[in-house]
């Protein structure tokens, strides 16, 4: 049986797709699938560093596409959970043009055969390098934050995953929810949002200084066994493998009453 490849992507930078694929590809892991990350954003890779494995990187993506090494010899295996959690990286010194479309899609089809997931981390914009990223994958899962640019960029996308190859209708996670700023509303409604892009909402993950601590650490939050966003996270997960998860209800106290925001 073939694997199934998820493109996370947003159009807008900063939203938190790298930080996004880290964390949902080490949840699935955990959960016993085999996993491997794709980082397709090409000239300007990261997520060799969040998941921990800069130091180990020889071989890249651009080095399998244009045949210097074999696809086996460019994985790298992450020891924290053995067998499960695997990375395929970008090239650093390479460009977007160097890989193309036919190219990525020939690789995930590969990937597909050996992993029970593949989730490619794609680059900001819509041009080559959203095309590369979005020309394998079976579902293609939205991130957005709270902000009206985020979310008009996100629509965009929205707009161009329903017009393009990929099967599945397109999903969403709404990252770095700051419940205070949705009450006070300096952002936006999580239903506003979900309405806009027309998207069914796979999963909300807070805003927070664990995940950032995770990411600049090399240590993905959803390594720990209790915190929020690392439920979050796994909460996302498991509806990724099918299973009924409801969003958990988080409340937190204020001065003037008691104020409920969906999470998880």
């Amino acid at each position: 049986m073939m694997g199934k490849a998820i493109v996370f992507t947003s159009g807008k930078g900063g939203v938190g797709k790298t930080t996004t694929t880290a964390n949902v590809g080490v949840a699935l892991a955990l959960l016993g699938k085999k996993v491997c990350l794709v980082d397709t954003d090409i000239g300007l890779r990261n997520l060799d560093v969040v998941i921990g494995l800069d130091d180990r990187v020889f071989y890249d993506l651009v080095n399998v596409a244009d045949g210097r090494c074999k696809i086996e010899q460019a994985i790298i295996p992450d020891k924290r959970i053995e067998g499960k959690l695997f990375l395929l990286p970008a090239g650093q010194t390479s460009n977007k043009d160097d890989v193309t479309e036919e190219q990525m899609k020939q690789i995930v089809d590969s990937l597909k055969k050996d992993y029970d997931y593949v989730l490619l981390d794609c680059p900001a914009g819509i041009e080559q390098g959203f095309r590369n990223a979005i020309a394998g994958a079976d579902l293609a899962i939205v991130v957005t934050t709270p902000e009206k640019t985020a979310v008009r960029d996100a629509d965009r996308i929205v707009g161009l995953l329903k017009r393009s190859a990929v099967s599945e209708p397109p999903k969403l996670i709404i990252n770095k929810i700051r419940t205070q700023m949705i009450e006070s509303g300096g952002m936006l409604e999580i239903e506003e949002i979900a309405e806009r892009l027309t998207t069914d909402l796979i999963g909300i993950v807070g805003d927070s200084d664990d995940v950032i601590h995770g990411s600049n650490t090399g240590k993905p939050v959803a390594y720990l066994s209790k915190n929020r966003s690392a439920n979050a996270y796994r909460n996302i997960a498991r509806r990724i493998i099918g299973e009924s998860v409801p969003l958990q209800p988080i409340v937190e106290k204020k001065k003037k009453g008691l104020f409920a925001s969906l999470f998880g």
